[in-house]
């Protein structure tokens, strides 16, 4: 009889044990996952591999993330640059657009000024010669020649008549926006300067600078060689998406 006592007091503490740890006691049955100890278990620490998995994970998840982005930000960018290169119809569309919303939605002469007055050099996706620019000298049109249509007659810009091969050159510093073909003005070059003008320089016989490229004031951007069916070089300032007659901002010395 002392040794059923002793049994059951021993099953009781036995019980007790069990419900004070949380394990299945009597006849419930709970199915239980094996746990290996690993080895910092074994000498009294918990084990911390689930935490560093788990931010290592996060962060391949940031960098893979931070790598897509510049990806589709890099090709983006190309893709935009290879639109102005290449000369089809079909792109004729979505090359104008690109090219309004450019030079209304982002200043990159204002931060190229920036960027050269900080750095002392302008920014550029090539490299370029080092220019020297004259911020006293007065604005002159971009060709020798007479004005043969003035503002009031298209309500766009001027068409100047040289008389022999001239060199085309920029009124001002800035950065070129577009180089390519225009529908109106065949090859066309837009600048945009810091004092947030557009000036464009259309009918050139060729074109000398590439987009993005930081402009200096007078800089030669093309040459224009008079034919029979071209004749003038078209020249036009944009002010807040409206166009200002270039005799009110240049000083023009004749006039026919």
């Amino acid at each position: 009889m002392d040794k059923d006592k002793d049994i059951k007091k021993v099953r009781k503490a036995i019980e007790q044990r069990k419900k004070m740890r949380g394990l299945p006691s009597g006849g419930t049955t709970k199915q239980l996952l094996p746990s290996i100890p690993g080895e910092e278990e074994k000498h009294g620490y918990y084990s911390m591999f689930t935490h560093h998995e788990e931010v290592s994970s996060r962060n391949n998840r940031v960098v893979t993330s931070m790598a897509m982005k510049g990806i589709l930000s890099a090709m983006l960018f190309f893709g935009t640059a290879l639109l102005w290169q290449t000369d089809t119809t079909l792109l004729e569309k979505p090359r104008e657009w690109t090219s309004q919303v450019m030079k209304n939605e982002f200043p990159f002469a204002k931060v190229n000024v920036w960027y050269k007055e900080t750095f002392g050099r302008p920014l550029s996706l090539s490299p370029q010669p080092v220019l020297e620019t004259n911020e006293d000298q007065s604005m002159a049109l971009p060709v020798n020649g007479n004005i043969t249509e003035t503002f009031q007659t298209n309500g766009t810009g001027i068409m100047i008549t040289p008389e022999e091969t001239t060199n085309v050159t920029s009124i001002q510093e800035g950065v070129v926006i577009f180089a390519g073909n225009d529908r109106e003005t065949n090859k066309t070059i837009t600048i945009q300067h810091a004092d947030g003008t557009v000036t464009n320089y259309g009918n050139l016989s060729s074109i000398d600078v590439h987009l993005y490229q930081f402009i200096a004031g007078n800089q030669q951007i093309g040459s224009f060689t008079p034919e029979a069916d071209n004749e003038t070089v078209f020249f036009s300032i944009e002010k807040n998406n409206d166009y200002v007659d270039p005799v009110q901002v240049i000083q023009v010395d004749e006039l026919p």
